[in-house]
């Protein structure tokens, strides 16, 4: 499976604006969180989930989010292709990372906060692996 974009969108009138995405299915979640970065130089890089998939929609401001899909668990390729996407918070789309991907996460805008969903339970599975900052030559 490859990361999906889900589209969201948005409506406004004289009541104010409402943020939707009638395309997203969280059935398969189990937990949520919010991410906030320090600032829009810290990048959370690389971590990633052989089982585990994730949702992230930014739910203020804007990210760039960069995955890439692992070779190998215990020593990945240094040169696999990364894949960009920007989120923001103007429609409430969905980005589906399916298991198998590192992803290295970057505010674009001060103050960005994202909202994470996963498939498993905190300490359900043994299921994380970290990667250095720059192992995968991210910007």
């Amino acid at each position: 499976m490859k990361p999906k974009i889900i589209k969201g969108n948005y409506h406004s009138d004289s009541r104010g604006t409402l943020f939707y995405n009638n395309d997203f299915d969280a059935t398969e979640t189990k937990r949520i969180y919010v991410i906030e970065n320090l600032d829009t130089n810290l990048k959370r890089a690389w971590q990633g989930h052989t089982t585990e998939q994730r949702w992230f929609s930014a739910l203020k401001g804007s990210f760039k989010i960069r995955l890439v899909a692992i070779d190998n668990w215990i020593n990945p390729s240094k040169d696999l292709e990364i894949i960009d996407y920007i989120l923001d918070s103007n429609t409430l789309d969905f980005l589906r990372i399916p298991n198998g991907y590192a992803t290295s996460i970057q505010s674009l805008e001060k103050d960005s906060k994202l909202l994470v969903m996963a498939d498993y339970l905190l300490g359900e599975i043994k299921d994380e692996y970290r990667f250095s900052s720059d192992y995968f030559e991210c910007e």
